[in-house]
């Protein structure tokens, strides 16, 4: 355990800064299955509207390191396809 005040203070900041992380990437993960759940049922104005959701998030947890470049990429590239795929 931390004696010096200044320990004790970076304790709680990464605490809490592991709290945010969790919560954003448990965002993400949901985000995604909501996106997939709206193509399987073949909801396009809802799987576009979903899509849009994971996109901005995808690019806030970028920003933030918690996912890199080529993964966020990646799937915002797979969740596209799928949705054009739905429009023919």
């Amino acid at each position: 355990m931390a004696n010096i005040k200044s320990a004790k203070k970076d304790i709680k900041r990464t605490r809490k800064v592991t709290d945010n992380n969790h919560e954003l990437k448990a965002k993400v993960k949901n985000i995604i299955k909501k996106c997939e759940k709206n193509i399987e049922a073949n909801n396009i104005e809802a799987a576009k509207e979903s899509l849009a959701q994971v996109q901005k998030i995808l690019d806030k947890a970028l920003a933030k390191g918690l996912i890199k470049k080529n993964t966020a990429s990646r799937q915002k590239s797979r969740l596209n396809q799928k949705v054009k795929e739905m429009n023919k």
